[in-house]
């Protein structure tokens, strides 16, 4: 603004100054006009302060979906620098708008817009658009580039285009470019010259040619390719007389055409006498001459084969048909079309005269015949009512329809002619007469009219093939066809589609639904417990016992769905069996037939220890009547068996004894002991504290004991100061025996000891050692223990005792449903033990066992098995080969097995028949009728010919074709069209023979050979008609009647091809199952088996024939080992270690370790150590009370300072400690110390002081209190001691209580729960997989780590939160499970070497776990029969020949033949009768039009021309170093130009090249190669990579020199001009340079001649100069044998490798020098080390193979 501002400003004031003078004015404005530039200039580089900046805008709103909608953005004013300001700031004027009008996108909008793609533009160089890149200056891969597209938004119904932002709202708006690849321009490729041609003139001069073809066309702008062609003149010698110049040249055939009729062509020709002739010759006459007969037996034969038209197939030309319809009036165009068409008939009344002339009846009979004829034909011309004129039209209409093929074949002959012209040298067509020395050819031939193929209008579609409704089932098929009217005749347009085919659904309410299939499943079979590692396991003898994870199978198959079953009937349709169908009806996923389960493993019962035998008892507390007393000792179920506790063995023992009683009082403790009449000391009681308890022990109310003896006061003594002090008695010992027999008997006893002794003779004296100890007898009752013992329980018979209305009830327990209650019973025995059966009565009645329990009888299950299914279909509806009886079959499945005493099932469930004698295969053929007449080229066209007077020559001839069922019945053409092989030829070419000419008949078939290599065979032909007697026809060396040839010499050798097939086992080779019943998939794999190798036979020209020929059934057969599999063997468990600790919780561990690896695909092995053992861990649980320590009462005491008057003083008690085994009857065996806790171990001796008489005596300490939880310092225990004797007068007594502060950790502890981790899966013994319970342990740990009792923590009652045990799942191995081997699949290839039959088999179960791994052959393969391979094949076409003339268009004929190979490609084919291709369709490499013959063109002399095609070349693919570009493939052909006289060369015609796209491309690159030089020159050329040379391909900026010239050239003896450019010398020489570096001489050098492999003078070693007056050859004997050192290079200087091996020596030297002197220096003296002369153990490093 403030430009435009000044600039405002400088107009005006120029405007102001008008009047000044102009140089001033000008002066002026050039001072504004700098000043307003500078102003401008400010203005740009100052940007304003504030502008506005914009947001994004946002989502499109409105109230309704389209354009109504709007958006906003928020709009401010920043500063220049990036912050935010005021908006008065910026200029209000171009503030942006803040909201706009947008289009509001909805869902349904997607279903209106979409993206419009366009075309990919062109691919433009990246180096075009991007200013700063090059192109590459050699194209190697391909350039670079970008190709663009245009990407809009549109609407879908017009195409209208809308706001990107409405498709954006849906899917992101797709790439307008991307990256692609320029390819590097391709030149052409063509291959060497071939020879040069031989000279195109026998004499004078002519043009010799050699040629060469494109093997790779110009792509991608490459350059075009070379001239394919090169011409040479050449002189074979001068020619004798004139040379030929003319030469008569025929053009090709012109289109077929029908002559015009009679009128056309005398409008447009005049009479001519012939004409008049034939007129003449036209009246029927008998006795006229041979022409005029003709006519008459022409329209005889013709009234003849009207008659037979419906009768036999056959259509004459189109003028026939006209000549039989149009009838009514003869017309001129009729008669002549008679006299034209009349030759045919001509051959075969001239080969059936003999016989009519032997038959006279027949010529009578034709006579008459020929009169019905002329009446007829006068009938049919006096015929004029229209009526009747109609009728027989339709009939004869009828008639030439019924004939065969003549509704479909309307072969019409017409004539086609050509030019003969005569040509000069130089192509110019000049007068024939100048070519008059030679015949003229044929200028016509008889041909067939084309006629394109012409179809009917469709039918109506035909009725859906499905019939029923089924919306989610595959769709049916309708079709619609049409029928030809018109077959295409002499090449005219082939035929479209006959039958057209779509999908369809039957529509409509009367529809009724489809026949709906669903699969159904069997029962499950049993669980079957899989062992593992089984073929060592001892359990797998009983395999009924296992138990834990298994699997279990059923059966799928598909039945008939009943979806509208009546629900009243649903009950009994869901019992009913269904009919099995084949399985390909049902089509959803077939339910599994394998599933894992589990067998609940038996729980062995579990009891605990017994208890301790209880006091004499009754048997019953209720009836003391009985005198009779027991002792009981129990025991209870701590592990609930399976089966119930009837399978625990006894829980109660008794012993019989005396005195028994109920009730009895129990001393719980003595209380002090108080001295009579109240003295405090000396002789008093202790009252007893007793509780009434029954005979187990427990207390009960104190009046049931009033029958019991109340326990008296015991006597005791309380020690005065003056007397002996003895310790109270220790608690009478465990009793030494449960029961007293004649040797053993039971005692307890006690101990008291001696504390201080009396003083003299005052006090109560000590007692003697033996009064220290006392004795009693304890379980004096016999050892006669008895017990109740069990049998099992009986089988579960019906109660007849139970009324049977209460029998019907059913219930379920668990999964078994029971249908009423039995009963069960068993036996019970009393038994003695270690003696046996005994009476009842010796045992308590009370606690006898049931006898009888009540049980559940489980229902009867009956065999449920399915109807019969259908009969499986008979292989095939017919047969085409082979008289084997095929069979069908049909199966039942048992869907329920039966159980409990039900109904058994049927033992066929499979059932076979014979199939019925199939019929044969229905097939379609043509069938062929009678050749016609030949028909010879019309007289109007042949007439001028000489030789035209005579009927004969070639021509055509026709037949008809009809279509047969193979059984001979009537058929559509359609069929055979569609199912039967290529249609056969309609018309032949045929021959009238003329007068002159000689007629045989065809040959005969050669006569047959006695037998092979003996005697010949012959075959014959005859002289038919006249020309039996014609001499000329009686020539043998021209007509041989016979031939003859030796009988074939065949002779066989029959030899293995191809390899040994895979090792196959024989059929049912399916092994029963472990449990008898046959398992699914589990498949014979190994043993012995047989493999195959193929045979094939060759005859005597190594031809393969049938392997019959030798005698051979086709295979060799060898027997074969399929290795077993070996499963992983392990040892048997190792017993378990002990418990890891003797106190609390530990683990306890067994092991097994590796036997054999697995092998040949055995089950694996489970995870192994490193040792190869296997480990199994437990935890276990050591009670801390079952070891304790138990010690004796201590010894007397040994006084070490002895007062003999006091008897008292410092001295030493011991005791006995020993470590006992806990039991429930107390510690019963001494064990080793070190199972029990040494912290907890009673002292076994003590240091003390014994008191004096009249000292205090106090009893031992009691145990300390326990400390007060939780432990703190301030907390102290105490502990006490009784007083036992009273101290005399002036002594006192110590204390009796002491108290220590309580330690944590030292004597205070705290307590608490440790859970340990969880075991592994603990299975049942049985057990091999499946469920199984995990433990772990909880321990109570004291405070300083140690395990302890768990009281400890139960006497705190801590939380016991943890779930000690979890279930868990051992993973069952399941086996790989197979399926059977399919049938064996057809030949890979119908014949040859190479055919294969392939099996194959799928996994129905794949392994898992441990289970057998499935094997890796999943397919077997033998060789098929070898039968040779018969095919037609071509020969080589024959040479072009024009008949007639000397050039022009001709033909060329070739021959198919049939040929044998083995179907490999090493085996050349080899020819072989044409009988034995005679099952073969008539093709060649597929294609089924044999053509024999083919238009071609023989060149004129001299004339330029084009060469036939090439074969098209190998298919080339667009790649650089072996990667393809992606370009595709091409192929090429070519044709070059061929020239005969250089007169001619500007004549020639350009040469051809035909490029087309292929598949399967090779790769091939394209190299520069040299030869040796020669002088200054060498041959460069290009070579493909298969080795073929070539020019082009190769880049030319890469070429090698050719030529090498040096300036000044090498005139110096030995010299040579290098690839350098500089002057060299010879091998052998060395240069000698002058001082500007140019060759002086070429010296002859010494020569190290080393000798290498192949060299004779290996063991010579010289050093020898050559001779400079004999330099010697370089013989190529001695190429590679010689190197020549040469130091100096051609300029002058050293050669690199001199520096090298100079530097070389250097460092050797050094090496060598620092040797000598490592050797000589002195070693020093070595330091003795001291060696340990214990020998170190030998350790064997196991690493865990079983090998070693």
């Amino acid at each position: 603004m403030v430009a435009m501002g000044m600039a405002s400003r400088a107009v005006g004031t120029l405007g102001i100054l008008k009047g000044t003078p102009v140089p001033s004015l000008w002066r002026l404005a050039l001072l504004f006009f700098s000043i307003w530039e500078l102003d401008a200039q400010t203005a740009v580089e100052t940007r304003p302060l504030y502008i506005w900046q914009t947001g994004p805008w946002g989502r499109c709103m409105g109230s309704e979906c389209g354009p109504g909608g709007s958006q906003s953005r928020a709009v401010w004013c920043a500063h220049a620098e990036g912050w935010t300001t005021l908006h008065t700031n910026c200029d209000q004027a171009e503030r942006p708008d803040n909201q706009q009008s947008c289009f509001r996108v909805c869902d349904w909008h997607k279903d209106l817009y979409d993206w419009q793609l366009g075309a990919w533009n062109q691919c433009v160089p990246v180096s075009m658009r991007s200013a700063g890149v090059q192109r590459p200056a050699v194209c190697t891969r391909g350039e670079e580039g970008i190709q663009t597209r245009e990407v809009g938004c549109v609407q879908k119904a017009d195409g209208v285009p809308a706001e990107d932002a409405i498709c954006e709202y849906f899917e992101p708006k797709p790439r307008l470019e991307q990256a692609c690849l320029i390819p590097c321009p391709r030149d052409c490729v063509v291959s060497e010259f071939s020879s040069w041609t031989a000279c195109s003139k026998t004499c004078g001069m002519g043009l010799q040619n050699r040629i060469r073809f494109i093997l790779a066309p110009p792509l991608f702008g490459g350059a075009a390719c070379p001239n394919l062609t090169e011409f040479q003149t050449c002189h074979p010698g001068p020619c004798e007389g004139e040379e030929s110049l003319y030469s008569l040249r025929v053009g090709p055939w012109g289109p077929c055409s029908v002559p015009l009729p009679r009128q056309a062509r005398q409008a447009d020709e005049p009479p001519r006498e012939s004409d008049k002739r034939l007129k003449e010759s036209d009246k029927p006459s008998k006795e006229g001459g041979r022409e005029g007969e003709k006519p008459s037996r022409r329209s005889e034969k013709q009234a003849r084969e009207g008659e037979k038209k419906s009768k036999e197939g056959g259509k004459w030309s189109k003028e026939d048909d006209k000549l039989s319809i149009d009838g009514d009036k003869p017309t001129t165009h009729n008669r002549k079309l008679g006299r034209v068409n009349r030759k045919p008939d001509r051959p075969s009344r001239q080969a059936d005269r003999p016989k009519r002339q032997k038959k006279a009846k027949n010529k009578e009979k034709r006579e008459k015949m020929r009169g019905k004829v002329r009446e007829r034909l006068r009938e049919r011309g006096k015929a004029k009512d229209p009526e009747t004129r109609e009728l027989i039209k339709k009939k004869r209409n009828r008639n030439r329809l019924n004939r065969p093929g003549g509704k479909f074949w309307d072969v019409q002959v017409g004539y086609q002619t050509r030019e003969v012209t005569c040509v000069h040298k130089n192509g110019n067509a000049e007068a024939l007469s100048l070519c008059s020395q030679e015949t003229l050819p044929v200028t016509f031939q008889a041909c067939v009219l084309p006629k394109d193929c012409d179809v009917t209008e469709w039918s109506e579609w035909s009725a859906c093939s499905k019939t029923c409704h089924d919306p989610n089932g595959p769709k049916g098929e309708r079709n619609r066809v049409r029928k030809v009217s018109q077959f295409p005749i002499g090449g005219g347009g082939d035929c479209p589609e006959l039958e057209e085919k779509e999908a369809c659904s039957p529509q409509g309410e009367a529809v009724p639904p489809c026949i709906v299939y669903s699969w159904k499943t069997t029962e499950w079979t049993e669980c079957r417990v899989d062992v593992l590692l089984s073929q060592q396991d001892r359990r797998r003898g009983n395999q009924t016992g296992l138990c834990g994870g298994g699997t279990q199978t059923r059966e799928v198959y598909c039945v008939q769905s009943t979806a509208d079953t009546p629900p009243t009937l649903s009950l009994l349709r869901s019992k009913e069996a269904l009919r099995p169908v084949d399985s390909d009806l049902c089509l959803g996923i077939p339910p599994d037939t394998i599933q894992l389960c589990h067998i609940s493993c038996p729980v062995e019962c579990e009891v605990s220890l017994w208890s301790a035998w209880g006091p004499c008892t009754y048997e019953n507390c209720q009836d003391q009547a009985a005198k009779k007393g027991f002792k009981l000792r129990k025991r209870r179920i701590v592990n609930e068996p399976t089966g119930g506790t009837g399978n625990c063995p006894h829980l109660v023992e008794t012993i019989p004894c005396e005195d028994p009683s109920c009730f009895d009082w129990l001393v719980v403790k003595l209380e002090e002991c108080i001295p009579d009449n109240e003295k405090e000391c000396g002789p008093g009681t202790q009252i007893p504290q007793v509780q009434c308890v029954n005979s187990d022990g427990e207390y009960v109310e104190r009046q049931l004991c009033r029958d019991a003896i109340l326990p008296m006061p015991a006597i005791c003594e309380v020690p005065c100061s003056r007397d002996c002090a003895l310790s109270p008695w220790t608690p009478w010992s465990l009793c030494s025996h449960t029961c007293s027999g004649k040797n053993t008997e039971g005692k307890q006893t006690r101990a008291r000891s001696i504390l201080a002794y009396n003083a003299g003779e005052g006090g109560i004296q000590c007692p003697n050692i033996s009064a220290l100890q006392e004795v009693r007898s304890c379980n004096d009752h016999p050892c006669t223990v008895y017990h109740w013992q069990t049998g099992p329980w009986g089988q579960c018979i019906e109660d007849s005792s139970i009324p049977s209305t209460n029998a019907s009830v059913r219930r379920t327990r668990g999964s078994d449903v029971s249908c009423s209650v039995g009963m069960q019973t068993r036996k019970v025995i009393c038994v003695r033990v270690n003696v046996g059966q005994v009476p009842p009565k010796k045992c308590p009645e009370s606690v006898r066992p049931d006898t009888v329990r009540p049980c559940l009888l489980p229902c009867k299950r009956d065999c449920i098995i399915t109807p019969y299914s259908d009969w499986s279909p008979c292989p095939s509806t017919c047969q085409s080969g082979g008289n084997t009886k095929k069979k069908q079959s049909r199966k039942r499945i048992i869907i329920q097995l039966p159980a409990n005493g039900g109904q058994d099932c049927p033992e066929v469930l499979n059932q076979e028949r014979e199939c019925e004698a199939p019929s044969v295969c229905q097939g379609y053929r043509w069938k062929t009728h009678k050749w016609r007449r030949c028909q010879l080229v019309p007289w109007s066209v042949r007439q001028d010919s000489p030789g035209a007077q005579e009927t004969c020559g070639p021509g055509l001839q026709v037949r008809a074709v009809s279509c047969r069922k193979q059984d001979g019945g009537q058929a559509d053409v359609e069929d055979c069209l569609k199912f039967a092989s290529s249609m056969l030829p309609l018309t032949q070419p045929c021959q009238l023979p003329c007068r002159e000419d000689c007629q045989l008949s065809t040959w005969s078939k050669f006569s047959s050979c006695t037998a092979d290599c003996v005697g010949v065979r012959t075959r014959k032909r005859m002289l038919v008609g006249k020309s039996k007697k014609r001499d000329q026809c009686k020539n043998s060396q021209m007509y041989p009647l016979s031939e003859t040839q030796y009988c074939p010499c065949n002779k066989y050798n029959a030899q293995p091809v191809g390899n040994w097939s895979d090792c196959i086992l024989p059929e049912g080779a399916r092994i029963e199952g472990h449990l008898g019943m046959k398992v699914q998939g589990d498949i014979k794999e190994c043993g012995q088996g047989y493999r195959y190798q193929a045979m094939v036979c060759y005859d005597q020209d190594n031809r393969i024939v049938e392997t019959s020929r030798c005698n051979s059934h086709g295979y060799i057969e060898e027997a074969c080992i399929i290795p077993c599999p070996s499963d992983c063997k392990l040892s048997e468990w190792s017993n378990w270690s002990r418990c890891s600790k003797s106190c609390g919780s530990g683990v306890k561990v067994r092991s097994k370790w590796l036997r054999e690896k697995p092998y040949n695909g055995g089950r694996p092995c489970p995870k192994l150590d490193h040792v190869n053992q296997v480990y199994e861990v437990v935890p276990c649980l050591s009670d801390c009370g079952q070891y304790v320590w138990v010690a004796e009462p201590w010894s007397v005491w040994k006084v070490s300072n002895v007062d003999l008057k006091e008897n008292c003083g410092e001295g030493i008690q011991t005791r006995k400690v020993r470590c006992m085994l806990n039991t429930v009857d107390g510690p019963s065996e001494q064990v080793e110390d070190y199972l029990c806790d040494p912290e907890e171990m009673p002292l076994g001796a003590r240091n003390s002081r014994l008191p004096c008489p009249e000292d205090c005596v106090l009893s031992d300490w009691e145990a300390w209190s326990p400390c007060s939880l939780p432990c703190s310092e301030n907390g102290t225990r105490e502990r006490s001691a009784y007083l036992l004797r009273q101290p005399g007068e002036g002594k006192e007594c110590p204390l009796t209580k002491e108290t220590e502060p309580c330690k944590l950790n030292g004597n205070c502890f705290h307590y608490s729960y440790n859970i340990t981790d969880w075991s592994t899966c603990q299975l049942s013994e049985r057990a091999v997989c499946g469920n199984g319970i995990k433990t772990r342990m909880l321990d109570c740990v004291r405070s300083d780590g140690k395990s302890v009792d768990l009281k400890f923590c139960k006497e705190l009652g801590l939380d016991r939160k943890w779930q000690m045990n979890a279930s868990c799942v051992v993973e069952c191995p399941v086996n790989c499970q197979l399926s059977d081997w399919s049938p064996w699949s057809d030949c890979t290839h119908s014949c040859g070497l190479a055919g294969k039959l392939w099996r194959r088999r799928t996994v129905i179960q794949a392994p898992q776990g441990d289970g057998r791994p499935c094997p890796s052959q999943m397919e077997q393969w033998k060789s098929c029969l070898v039968k040779p391979c018969y095919s037609w094949r071509y020969s080589t076409w024959s040479e072009c020949r024009s008949e007639g003339a000397r050039c022009g268009e001709g033909l060329r004929f070739r021959n198919v033949s049939c040929f044998v190979s083995d179907g490999s490609s090493q085996q050349d084919s080899s020819v072989v009768d044409d009988e034995l291709c005679g099952d073969l369709e008539p093709s060649v490499d597929g294609d089924t039009s044999i053509v024999l013959q083919e238009l071609c063109t023989v060149p004129c002399p001299g004339e330029c021309y084009l060469t036939d095609w090439t074969v098209w070349s190998p298919c080339q693919l667009s790649c650089v170093s072996g990667d393809d570009l992606g370009f595709g493939s091409v192929q090429v052909r070519s044709r070059a130009v061929v020239a005969q006289d250089p007169e001619n060369l500007l004549q020639c015609p350009e040469q051809e090249l035909e490029a087309r796209p292929c598949t399967d491309g090779q790769c091939f690159e394209y190299k520069w190669r040299t030869g040796p030089w020669r002088g200054s020159s060498r041959q460069v050329w290009c070579q493909r990579s298969d080795g073929l040379n070539v020019t082009g391909g190769c880049l030319v900026i890469a070429k090698p020199i050719a030529d090498r010239s040096c300036n000044p050239p090498c005139t110096k003896p030995r010299s040579l001009c290098t690839e350098a450019g500089v002057c060299g010398c010879d091998e052998g020489y060395t240069e000698v340079m002058t001082s500007d570096g140019v060759l002086d001489q070429c010296t002859v050098i010494p020569v190290l001649e080393i000798p290498t492999a192949g060299d004779n003078k290996a063991d010579v070693k010289t050093i020898r100069a050559f001779n400079p007056t004999q330099p010697a050859a370089s013989t190529p004997g001695r190429v590679g044998r010689t190197w020549f050192l040469q130091p100096f290079g051609p300029d002058g200087k050293l050669k690199t490798w001199v520096y090298g091996v100079a530097a070389g020596a250097f460092v050797l030297l050094i090496f060598i020098i620092s040797m000598t002197y490592l050797a000589c220096k002195k070693p020093k003296k070595p330091q003795r080390r001291q060696m340990n002369n214990r020998l170190k153990p030998l350790t064997l490093a196991y690493d865990g193979d079983a090998d070693m």
